[in-house]
């Protein structure tokens, strides 16, 4: 049984109380929100904070739905590069359009799309922005904002956020999100500020920022997770000098929103003419995570595991050539703080073992490749690649076997099925492999489970594995680690490929 570290209802309840109450602590006045970390389908805080509820975030913002619309930002630069988002496997781009049907989902209101740093010669964000304009979603161009980040005079001017286009909006909540981080959230904010207050109307900026959480002490398992989750981005989690100085208390902001403050601080100030209302970046904040924890040693365990498991993922990428050498070394750096190894991920060692076993008992077996997946109650079951399916069914299907109490030798699936199949992909289809991969070897259980019971009360296991581990001696390929994942299987891999093949690996 999967333990509960954190509450759900209780965060839920906490957070959107205290949005409302930063609403009208500034007597009515229209809030800028700036939404950072995912709004929707949060897996990182899902797993460092056992039973926090990923579409949470969301969830509030439903019950402000009459208060609140929604903007979405994202960088030019990242449409042209193909920036990915790693836990679903999509394009910055394509997320963009997820999430507004996630929006649209929870019945809240899409304001627009603003495309941050805008450049004339990106054939990729013209083609994006025509998308958008051509299913009916309003579309901004913001350019990279003059005089930024030093000379304050010229960002809150004409020539600075004085060129942006103003958004139209009309709820006193403006939420402001993006697909990830570096979207231009901020700078979309500000510059709504700047066109607010030329206009005569009071508006406000404040921030939610899940992590890290600002009242956990700075190398909490929880807040190292998030640095570990952000080595990409050269986030580091620091203690908050503006707030030790103002209160005499303690708080964990990070890197990036420390260097920014002085610099927001001295904008907003420009642009409302008054002393800003804030003394540090923690006081910008609005998260309430921290005050959810009911059980602080359920995540610390859940974040150790993340930390190593995001390092694991970084060995991977590097393989691949998706990042560069710093960013592995600063994950494993982190996992060194905290006295981890790759082996106190519980699915590792029985993967490489029964790895070596199975290569010692025949030479046949060098390329075997394992994958080892932990069950609800902790149990392990593995499964080995062969020439009917690759090493990750595998372990799915003993897997669902296990849950049902079916004996390891019974057949879920006709040999003459998963024959048919491959001979599909090979006689007509004209494929280079053969064996099947996750996707296929569940389709021929769905078929095989409209004749037969025993696969069919297999098949209805399968939500179980919905959270549950799992590791593969080899690197997956794209549709199986995206399969898997649509499971809600937590999956990660040594980073060694099957064969030598460049393409068909």
């Amino acid at each position: 049984m999967k333990k509960i570290g954190f509450s759900a209802e209780k965060y839920i309840e906490e957070q959107s109380k205290y949005i409302l109450e930063r609403i009208e602590a500034g007597g009515g006045d229209r809030l800028y929100l700036e939404f950072g970390g995912k709004l929707v389908q949060d897996k990182h805080a899902m797993r460092v904070l056992p039973g926090f509820d990923e579409n949470a975030k969301i969830k509030l913002l439903q019950k402000m739905k009459d208060q609140a619309e929604i903007i979405i930002c994202v960088y030019s630069g990242d449409i042209t590069t193909n920036k990915t988002r790693a836990d679903f496997g999509i394009t910055y781009d394509l997320e963009v359009l997820r999430l507004i049907d996630m929006f649209r989902k929870y019945d809240l209101e899409i304001n627009s799309v603003v495309v941050t740093r805008y450049e004339e010669d990106s054939p990729a964000v013209v083609k994006f922005i025509n998308k958008l304009e051509q299913r009916g979603i309003r579309t901004y161009k913001h350019r990279f904002t003059k005089g930024y980040p030093t000379d304050v005079d010229t960002i809150v001017s004409e020539e600075g956020y004085g060129a942006n286009p103003y958004i139209e909006v009309t709820k006193p909540l403006i939420v402001v999100t993006g697909p990830g981080g570096g979207s231009g959230k901020l700078a979309t904010s500000l510059s709504q500020l700047y066109h607010e207050n030329l206009r005569g109307n009071k508006a406000r900026y404040a921030k939610f920022e899940t992590f890290p959480i600002w009242n956990l002490p700075l190398k909490h398992p929880v807040n190292v997770a998030y640095e570990a989750a952000t080595a990409d981005l050269k986030d580091v989690n620091m203690i908050d000098s503006f707030h030790l100085e103002a209160y005499g208390e303690t708080a964990v902001n990070y890197n990036r929103d420390l260097e920014v403050f002085p610099v927001v601080k001295r904008i907003i100030e420009k642009i409302t003419g008054k002393e800003a209302e804030y003394k540090s970046p923690t006081d910008m904040g609005v998260n309430r995570a921290g005050f959810g924890i009911i059980d602080d040693e359920v995540c610390r365990e859940a974040s150790c595991q993340e930390i190593i498991r995001r390092y694991i993922i970084a060995e991977c990428d590097f393989k691949k050539g998706k990042i560069s050498a710093d960013i592995l070394e600063r994950a494993k750096l982190l996992m060194d703080e905290m006295g981890l190894t790759i082996e106190d991920r519980p699915v590792v060692l029985p993967a490489r073992e029964y790895a070596e076993q199975k290569r010692a008992e025949n030479i046949r077996y060098t390329n075997v490749v394992v994958t080892a997946l932990e069950l609800p109650d902790g149990k392990i079951v593995t499964g080995r690649s062969s020439r009917r399916m690759v090493a990750a069914a595998a372990a799915m299907l003993n897997a669902i076997k296990e849950l049902s109490g079916m004996a390891d030798e019974i057949h879920l699936i006709s040999p003459k099925i998963l024959e048919s199949i491959q001979n599909l992909k090979t006689e007509v289809l004209q494929a280079e492999k053969t064996t099947l991969n996750c996707e296929e070897i569940l389709t021929a259980l769905t078929i095989s489970a409209t004749t037969n019971p025993t696969a069919e009360f297999a098949l209805n296991k399968l939500p179980e594995l919905r959270g549950c581990r799992a590791h593969c001696t080899a690197i997956l390929s794209d549709k199986d680690e995206k399969t898997l994942k649509a499971l809600g299987i937590d999956i990660t891999s040594d980073p060694e490929y099957v064969t030598n093949n460049l393409y068909y690996s």
